[in-house]
């Protein structure tokens, strides 16, 4: 069973970080884990008067105030839910410096990472070169990304997760996410969906509709990939949650998308391949794509399990 002892969920005062934050404080709570709710304060750069004809003056770093450090404090403090603001096990937590280094070192002892998104268009702007890309190039724990059309987190983890859709390529990224996923489906008592896209070329597509061999050999991928899929459900997981197997034709974001509307998920998970993989994955990707649609959580899982996540 995989275990989450600590969550880290950084936010930005936006009304799409509190929604990420509330999702933050749920799964917290019904895993009794701590959370570290921060605001990196990106420390910008004051450059002194120049001319053109002179070399480019010094530049000081501007610091937050004793005031605005206390002022940031107490908005932290107030962004938190009704009656969780005294919990002993939420820390708040003001920083200064590089917005992705200092939230890839919190996320450092974290078994799970909760950021939000402000939408398409902006996370379109923040894939490249950008904290959101620096994020999921290397958050060292899975990173659980809070679209804005995702509901309110108003319920406990079986309700917000009910219906969990797992996508699965069979890469070696697959089982890790596959694992995640049956974890908090047994945990919340849910039902989970694990999903593989048969994403064929055009012209292999052609082949199928235009001969008998062709109908064939997609009956026997089909059946290959429903029997793997199988296989990555270990006995005992039958036992606490509802697990079923898809494999649908299509484009791998499109499939994803459409059984998660179809059953209403409450969250989709996705292997992360990690190094020069996940820029691959990132950059007009299956991924990319499905977070930028989803209107649910998404939950990106690396290849190697969270940091204080065991059997």
């Amino acid at each position: 069973m995989m275990e989450i002892r600590h969550v880290v969920c950084c936010v930005d005062f936006s009304d799409f970080s509190r929604r990420a934050l509330e999702h933050a404080v749920a799964i917290a709570t019904w895993y009794e884990a701590r959370l570290t709710v921060m605001h990196a304060y990106n420390v910008p750069l004051a450059t002194l008067a120049s001319t053109p004809f002179l070399s480019p003056a010094p530049m000081d770093a501007v610091m937050l105030s004793p005031a605005d450090r206390e002022s940031l404090q107490r908005q932290l403090e107030a962004l938190l839910p009704r009656g969780t603001a005294t919990s002993s096990r939420i820390e708040c937590r003001i920083v200064e410096g590089d917005v992705a280094t200092e939230i890839l070192a919190a996320a450092g002892t974290a078994d799970l990472l909760v950021v939000g998104t402000h939408g398409r268009s902006g996370f379109e702007r923040l894939v490249l070169g950008s904290v959101a890309e620096r994020l999921l190039r290397r958050a060292p724990c899975p990173l659980l990304i809070v679209p804005p059309a995702s509901p309110d987190a108003t319920g406990t983890v079986p309700r917000l997760f009910h219906h969990i859709v797992a996508a699965v390529d069979f890469s070696p990224a697959s089982a890790p996410a596959a694992a995640f996923a049956m974890s908090l489906a047994e945990e919340a008592d849910a039902h989970l969906t694990l999903v593989h896209a048969l994403d064929l070329p055009p012209a292999v597509e052609t082949w199928i509709v235009e001969s008998e061999e062709g109908s064939s050999r997609l009956r026997q991928w089909r059946q290959a990939a429903s029997g793997r899929l199988d296989d990555l459900v270990p006995p005992d997981a039958r036992t606490y949650c509802h697990v079923e197997e898809r494999v649908e034709d299509g484009p791998a974001s499109r499939v994803i998308l459409d059984v998660a509307a179809e059953r209403h998920a409450g969250l989709i998970v996705i292997g992360a391949h990690g190094g020069s993989a996940l820029d691959r994955m990132f950059v007009g990707s299956t991924a990319q794509r499905v977070v930028r649609q989803a209107v649910c959580p998404v939950l990106i899982v690396r290849g190697l399990e969270p940091a204080a996540a065991r059997t």
